[in-house]
Formats: structure tokens, C-alpha cells, sequence
């Protein structure tokens, strides 16, 4: 697997943990993330995971990609919404919480960056992942879509009216978010900022092309202003 941003710094966190847990498995707990495409890697990596997702479809497809990885016994997958948190995972019970694509969909944000901030031990960590509201305005931009990118900045959350999220996130809103949860932020990084602008036939026509572009976008994702127009933000808040 290439390198990435966020699974750069989620990997350090985890062998932080190890080591504050004696070579305990790392607990984590992945709220929203029913299909498994954080959870089964990271049980495969050795951690603990508990599911929380409202969709029993994506907790089907959850299973099936534990059993293909042969990592069943090491998550644990439980129905429900995000703002029932607090009635399925016992407070102060997680070394690290995932919102991966979640806050632009739940109906409260701020209640369920609190939910998480609750779950996880003192001293751990909450990743978020979220959609960038100026990428957004950006891409259509320039695919043509002049009149969808004028309503996407005029639009207070970075939302039209015809689409399933409810929001996107600048930096200086994502940072208020956490804190306003009780966490301290300790980063905000790009995740994507060229990857969705480079052809498929670029890559796929120059040897090393996908190498290098992994390496661009680590050395982007905490360069500023490129950071801010990445397709999405990943931010850390430490409880």
C-alpha cells in the first residue's frame, strides 16, 4: 500500500498506544464505518475494532470482508446511529475513535463529536474525516459546472439542495467543531489534494507516475494553501 496521510499518522497513534498498553491490542471504534474500509485493515494491523454503523447492508458487507481478511473475532459490529453512541459504547472505553465520512451525513455534528469525545480514554485520540467545502467549489469549477460551484460558495455549508450531505467543512470550521466537542486539536491535514485532479491514463501511462504522486500528496496534505483545497480535511482532536 502507498503511503497516505491519514493512515500515516493513525499508524503512529497505534504503536503510541501499544506501547502505553504493554503490547495490548489498540481499542478502536469506528463510528459509521459499516463497510469495513477502516476497520478491517486495522484489525488485520492487530487492533481491537467495534463498528457503529445504522445500516445493516453495510454491516453485511462488513462481515464479508472480515471473514475474506480472517479478522471476524477481532471486531465487533453493532447496529445503530451515531447519537445512540453513548448507550452502545461505554465511555472512556476506546484508545482511538474514527468519524470517517460521517460528519457531513449526521444530523447533529456537534452532539456526535461530543458521543465520540466521550468514548475515547483520556488522552485519546478522535479522527475525523470530512468532504472540503472549497474543493468542492473548486472541482466543479473547473469541470464546467460554473453555476453549481456559485451556489456550493454562496450556500453558509457547502451544500446544494439535490445531494445526500448535509454539509461540508472548511478548516476554521472543522477546528471549531472539536473544540467545541472538549478536544484539542492537534491536526488538520489535506487528504486528497491531487489525486482526484490527475487522469487515470496519466498514471496509468508513466512508470513511477502513482509513486510520485503519493509522495506529492504527503508532502502537500500539511502545505498550506494547497491543504485547503484538498477534496477532504482530516483532523486529530486528543481529549
Amino acid at each position: 500500500m502507498r503511503p497516505d496521510a491519514v493512515r500515516r499518522v493513525l499508524y503512529a497513534e497505534l504503536a503510541a498506544v501499544r506501547d502505553r498498553r504493554a503490547g495490548e491490542p489498540p481499542r478502536v471504534l469506528d463510528v459509521g464505518g459499516g463497510s469495513g474500509v477502516w476497520a478491517v485493515p486495522l484489525a488485520a494491523a492487530g487492533c481491537a475494532v467495534t463498528v457503529v454503523d445504522p445500516s445493516p447492508n453495510a454491516l453485511a458487507t462488513l462481515h464479508r470482508r472480515a471473514q475474506e481478511a480472517g479478522v471476524v473475532d477481532s471486531i465487533t459490529a453493532l447496529q445503530g446511529d451515531s447519537d445512540a453512541l453513548a448507550q452502545l459504547v461505554p465511555a472512556g472505553s476506546v484508545d482511538l475513535v474514527l468519524g470517517h465520512g460521517v460528519l457531513e451525513v449526521v444530523d447533529d455534528p456537534k452532539t456526535t463529536i461530543a458521543a465520540m469525545a466521550e468514548a475515547a480514554v483520556p488522552g485519546g485520540l478522535v479522527s475525523v474525516l470530512v468532504a472540503n467545502r472549497y474543493a468542492a467549489i473548486l472541482h466543479r469549477a473547473i469541470s464546467g459546472r460554473i453555476v453549481e460551484a456559485r451556489r456550493l460558495l454562496d450556500d453558509p455549508a457547502g451544500q446544494l439542495a439535490e445531494e445526500t450531505l448535509s454539509r461540508r467543512y472548511d478548516i476554521a470550521g472543522l477546528n471549531q467543531l472539536l473544540v467545541d466537542g472538549g478536544l484539542k486539536v492537534e491536526l488538520v491535514q489535506g487528504h486528497g489534494v491531487f489525486s482526484d485532479l490527475v487522469p487515470g491514463s496519466v498514471l496509468d501511462s508513466n512508470p513511477g507516475a502513482a509513486e510520485a504522486l503519493a509522495q506529492l500528496e504527503l508532502a502537500a496534505s500539511t502545505t498550506s494553501p494547497l491543504l485547503d483545497v484538498a477534496a477532504r480535511l482530516h483532523a486529530l482532536g486528543r481529549r
